[in-house]
């Protein structure tokens, strides 16, 4: 195996990595902070690709694409967040409903399954072909959503938004509304799901209909390997999304790994699920081994 080939790939996986790791932090608002597990994320993100894509291609400016694709992507958790809140649906359910919907949605938005932009003819602000700069470019826009985030967090809707996290109940017999919670929630993760999808759709030349399947897994799959990995860094709320974007880096990094030791890409998402599955793992057997260590222990010393 040529490892030359192996490090040849590695900028390009940091790069994803990187991108991708907007749209973990958005997957980790609902997933740890909000305690919500949404699947809306698999339809968002390509409607701000799509939506992002279009834009330029009516010939809008880069930035207000990318407002854009947020926007449209809140108003895509805005709509679980209705499903839920307003009419009693179950928060997965109102997920799959709401990225149900959305694949038409998408499709009416471009025309077609699949609608190609060029760095030759627009000027996007990352590209597959400058892969340092797109590096440079992602670094600073998950710098500026961690600092965003972070401050939000410190606010008194922020307070309120985590406290209805930690325990619905007990925000709620504190006056919180926590059903505006969720739906303010849903909203920002989706948010920054669009706007990745919107990255995403730039950094490889296209955006797609189908370009969004799998992202949960690969969302949660940040999550848990930035939780597991970066444990030891977990001070804060900015230093756990730092977690998570490099945990998106990490997983990338994984996949050039699985590639590059001769696998086929059509193994992805079985190698992925393995991924999730293995980290989401780790926690439960350290836990056991430790719980035996400590039996094993007591016994020797009795």
């Amino acid at each position: 195996m040529n490892i030359m080939a192996l490090f040849n790939a590695l900028p390009g996986s940091v790069a994803q990595g990187l991108i991708w790791g907007v749209m973990a932090i958005g997957v980790y608002i609902t997933f740890k902070v909000l305690d919500f597990a949404d699947l809306t994320v698999d339809g968002s993100i390509a409607t701000g690709g799509a939506v992002a894509v279009m834009m330029m291609l009516s010939g809008h400016s880069v930035g207000v694409a990318l407002v854009a694709a947020t926007i449209a992507g809140m108003l895509s958790g805005l709509a679980t967040g209705v499903f839920h809140v307003a009419f009693g649906i179950p928060g997965i359910l109102a997920g799959i409903l709401t990225q149900l919907g959305l694949y038409s949605v998408n499709m009416r938005i471009m025309g077609k399954s699949n609608q190609a932009i060029s760095v030759d003819k627009y000027d996007l602000i990352l590209s597959l072909r400058d892969i340092p700069h797109a590096i440079i470019v992602s670094i600073v826009f998950c710098a500026a959503v961690i600092g965003l985030m972070y401050s939000f967090f410190g606010t008194e809707v922020g307070r309120g938004f985590r406290a209805t996290g930690n325990n619905e109940k007990m925000a709620r017999a504190q006056g919180i509304n926590t059903n505006s919670m969720k739906v303010l929630g849903l909203m920002i993760s989706n948010g920054l799901v669009g706007l990745a999808g919107g990255l995403y759709a730039q950094y490889q030349g296209n955006a797609d209909v189908n370009m969004g399947r799998g992202a949960i897994v690969i969302g949660l799959a940040a999550v848990i390997i930035g939780g597991v990995i970066f444990k030891k860094f977990d001070f804060n709320y900015a230093l756990r999304m730092v977690g998570v974007v490099g945990g998106a880096i990490m997983y990338f990094v994984v996949i050039a790994v699985v590639l590059w030791l001769g696998l086929e890409t059509t193994d992805m998402k079985l190698i992925s699920a393995l991924i999730v599955a293995l980290f989401m793992a780790v926690p439960h057997l350290k836990g056991k081994y430790a719980a035996n260590h400590v039996k094993r222990g007591g016994g020797e010393n009795a």
